[in-house]
């Protein structure tokens, strides 16, 4: 099983968007897929699951019984003021550790509206994830000016759809 997690907790998000699509090509290439959607996440995990309360909250064990059935892990990383979303780093900081992201493989996608397709999102996720333990894949598809790309909930032009393909016989590989 392979986990998609929309790396934000905005509502109608264009990671969410991505995450389908990405999911749909791994399906094509005969694989399964969950979708983690940050924006699901209990209200109060950061106060209830984290730190010396993990494992306390019933419906976050339900996120983390997810991530620990899975290996192989896509983030969808929208670009918020320089970095990855603060909702995406309370995420991680909720689950176990050491262990739950160890030795596991992550594809990384950015997303951004502005022309670096969220670079420096990515960057610090990458220092995040090999600090759990992670093996992050080096082709990173970044998506600049997300909401010109993105018409229909399809790339508007078929060089993302590619990028993203490239990337998922890495993970899959």
């Amino acid at each position: 099983m392979i986990t998609i997690i929309s790396g934000t907790n905005r509502e109608g998000s264009y990671s969410r968007v991505v995450a389908e699509i990405y999911g749909e090509i791994l399906e094509q290439k005969g694989h399964t897929f969950r979708i983690v959607d940050l924006k699901d996440l209990p209200p109060d995990f950061i106060f209830s699951a984290s730190f010396e309360k993990t494992g306390a909250h019933t419906g976050f064990n339900e996120i983390q019984a997810q991530v620990d059935a899975s290996d192989r892990f896509v983030f969808v990383v929208p670009e918020y003021n320089g970095s990855f979303p603060g909702v995406l780093k309370a995420f991680i900081d909720g689950l176990r550790y050491p262990g739950s992201f160890e030795g596991k493989k992550a594809a990384l996608v950015g997303l951004a509206s502005g022309h670096m397709g969220g670079a420096l999102a990515l960057s610090h996720l990458t220092d995040v994830l090999h600090y759990m333990g992670m093996m992050v894949l080096p082709i990173k598809p970044r998506l600049p000016r997300i909401s010109k790309i993105l018409v229909n909930r399809k790339f508007a032009d078929e060089v993302y759809t590619g990028l993203l393909e490239s990337q998922a016989e890495m993970l899959i590989a």
